[in-house]
């Protein structure tokens, strides 16, 4: 029996994901559970695990694609049956067909590759296929020749719309641009948009110079010029990679020429990352509240109970779940702070999530701990340190980066003092922790050291007023200030 293995639905509000990297290729055996491919949403990177045990015989869609949720991207036969070598095909046709052809009719074949289509392509830029064709058939006299060759070119083309969104197919539709003529800066050769609008914005400054070209537009294939004119504009776009929520309008790049710079795309998540950001600021009022903290009754506790909870279960013990006491406490008591604006209503959640931030190298993830409320002190320490040693090796679960309603982040684990979180959509605020340190304050008209620290709230001013955020602090201030963490 054959298996489809489809793209997993990683989040609410994703509607597709894209490939990063397979962990195996055709004709591997591979075992129920065990790490398939690589994914990457806004949301989460994450290795999907194979839904059965056999042999993956087809792969559909190629590392840097994005489909849409519920795609099959594979399939896996029962053990022991032979792979369908389907999505390799492309590449493998140019080296199948090449010794058949004559020279010519290699360079033609190889547009596959996104690294090398381009001098080919645009090389013919004022040609279409069937030209390539004519010249083919006094070479090729069987019949049987250009065939593959036709396949192979529809292929390629095929492969080439694959890897562009839905947007830009529809910016290359409306502006009747061929994508395959583009070079793409995305994983994989993909077209981003940033590529399709900076190729369209160069071919309208580009007619200056072709009007008198234009006649010598056959004579074009010829001298070798021809193709490194189309091939400077279109390496251009590489500084230009902005997120797909940023206006079009981008701009010159940021640096003159002779600068020492090195340019780097942005990853999948940090493109969404700054998608999402932009959103929320666009969305929600933001307002900030800060208050200084006590932590030194906290502190005390937490070296009372921290040898135990490591020797006895194993579970490194922080300030973070005391934290977490605290403001749950405090949407006990403004459960305003959990809702969600919805039109001009409001959506009060009766679950308590708490999503805690987790800072990984090629990005931002936010793991949720469900039913927080429900959970004791070493429960929550448990949850914390789980989400966040799986989040960084990539093992979290689709549900497990979802269905927050306030989130938690901690600037101060770095050193910071205080940080201005934005608010994580659609919740209505974030609370970030700075950094505890021991310093000299005023108690009782007298200087002591305490371990103090600063907690700041962001808050949508829509639906939440200073005066309530400035409530909601002062009880999770007084719950940490006390170490009552018994409910």
């Amino acid at each position: 029996m054959a298996e489809e293995v489809r793209m997993p639905q990683m989040g609410e509000s994703i509607a597709e994901g894209t490939i990063v990297r397979w962990l195996k290729q055709v004709g591997d055996a591979v075992k129920r559970d065990e790490p398939l491919f690589e994914i990457s949403t806004d949301k989460v990177d994450a290795e999907i695990p194979a839904p059965v045990s056999g042999v993956l015989s087809e792969i559909k869609v190629k590392e840097g694609e994005t489909v849409a949720v519920n795609t099959v991207v594979a399939v896996i036969n029962g053990a022991g049956a032979q792979p369908v070598a389907t999505a390799p095909k492309p590449e493998d046709a140019p080296a199948a067909s090449a010794p058949a052809a004559s020279a010519p009719a290699a360079p033609t074949v190889q547009a596959a590759p996104p690294a090398q289509s381009k001098p080919a392509a645009d090389a013919q830029s004022e040609a279409p296929a069937a030209p390539r064709h004519d010249d083919q058939p006094p070479v090729a006299q069987p019949g049987a020749t250009p065939q593959p060759e036709t396949a192979a070119a529809d292929s390629v083309d095929e492969l080439r719309r694959l890897r562009s969104s839905p947007l830009v197919r529809k910016i290359a539709e409306e502006k009747d641009v061929d994508i395959s003529r583009i070079q793409g800066t995305g994983i994989s050769g993909r077209v981003t948009k940033n590529d399709i609008l900076s190729y369209i914005e160069n071919r309208a400054v580009a007619p200056a110079a072709p009007p008198a070209a234009q006649p010598a537009a056959p004579a074009m294939a010829t001298p070798p010029a021809a193709p490194q004119a189309p091939a400077a504009p279109v390496r251009a776009p590489q500084p230009l990679s902005v997120p797909a929520a940023m206006p079009a309008e981008v701009g010159p790049p940021p640096f003159a020429d002779g600068d020492r710079v090195q340019i780097e795309p942005m990853s999948i998540m940090r493109r969404k990352i700054a998608e999402r950001m932009i959103e929320s600021h666009r969305v929600s009022a933001h307002v900030y509240s800060v208050i200084e903290v006590d932590y030194t009754a906290t502190a005390k506790l937490r070296d009372q109970l921290k040898g135990d909870y490591l020797e006895r279960d194993g579970v490194k013990l922080t300030f973070l779940p005391f934290v977490i006491k605290a403001v749950i406490e405090g949407i006990k008591k403004w459960p305003i702070i959990n809702s969600s604006v919805w039109g001009d209503q409001v959506v009060y959640k009766q679950d308590i999530n708490i999503g805690v931030a987790v800072a990984l190298d090629w990005g931002l993830i936010v793991p949720v701990v469900r039913n927080a409320d429900e959970k004791s002190l070493l429960g929550l320490a448990r949850a914390v340190n789980d989400l966040g040693d799986r989040a960084r090796n990539k093992k979290l679960k689709p549900d497990e980066v979802q269905g927050g309603t306030f989130t938690i982040t901690n600037p101060g684990v770095f050193g910071g003092l205080m940080g201005l979180p934005i608010i994580n959509q659609p919740q209505v605020a974030i609370i970030g922790v700075g950094g505890i340190k021991k310093r000299p304050v005023v108690i009782n008209d007298a200087i002591a050291i305490r371990q103090i620290g600063l907690l700041t709230l962001s808050y949508d001013h829509r639906i939440i007023d200073g005066a309530v955020a400035e409530q909601f602090l002062a009880i999770v201030r007084d719950r940490i200030e006390a170490a009552d963490y018994k409910s």
